[in-house]
């Protein structure tokens, strides 16, 4: 696969459709996230990002929680967002997408006057949210069964 990718912000159905369908086979067919609770009411008022390669293929895809819809995965700090949903297919990791759509999520919280982003991880991917200037904080807890960490980053 080729490293050419474009990521940016899901404006219609169609990508948000494309979204999906990336979370869809990562989460829920290759980690068994029950696909009832991979789909949440924020989605609707969330703002998703998506990865595509030249012609056209999802790669990836993010979210970013903001204001109220935030606030219970921020602990009320209605300066900070809430990453979440970061999904690579198979193929597309190593390429430097899950960076990139995090790069994008952080840039649409600081257009959004956001001071913080808050993402939960899983445990198994803390060194790449480390690298990218993350720092956890709080006890590991369970999340669809897999162990996750709060983390945060000042923006």
């Amino acid at each position: 696969m080729s490293a050419a990718y474009v990521v940016r912000v899901a404006e219609d159905t169609a990508d948000r459709e494309a979204c999906f369908a990336v979370r869809k086979d990562v989460f829920v067919a290759e980690q068994g996230v029950p696909e009832d609770i991979e789909y949440d009411a924020y989605d609707a008022d969330a703002l998703h990002v998506l990865a595509v390669c030249a012609d056209g293929v999802p790669l990836g895809t993010g979210r970013l929680l903001h204001g109220e819809a935030a606030a219970a995965k921020t602990a009320g700090d209605l300066t900070a967002g809430s990453l979440g949903r970061l999904a690579v297919t198979r193929e597309a990791r190593g390429l430097g997408v899950g960076a990139a759509l995090v790069g994008a999520i952080e840039d649409a919280a600081r257009a959004r006057g956001l001071a913080a982003v808050d993402l939960h991880a899983q445990t198994r991917a803390l060194g790449f949210y480390e690298r990218l200037g993350y720092v956890a904080y709080g006890a590991e807890f369970p999340d669809a069964g897999i162990p996750h960490r709060a983390m945060r980053k000042a923006l």
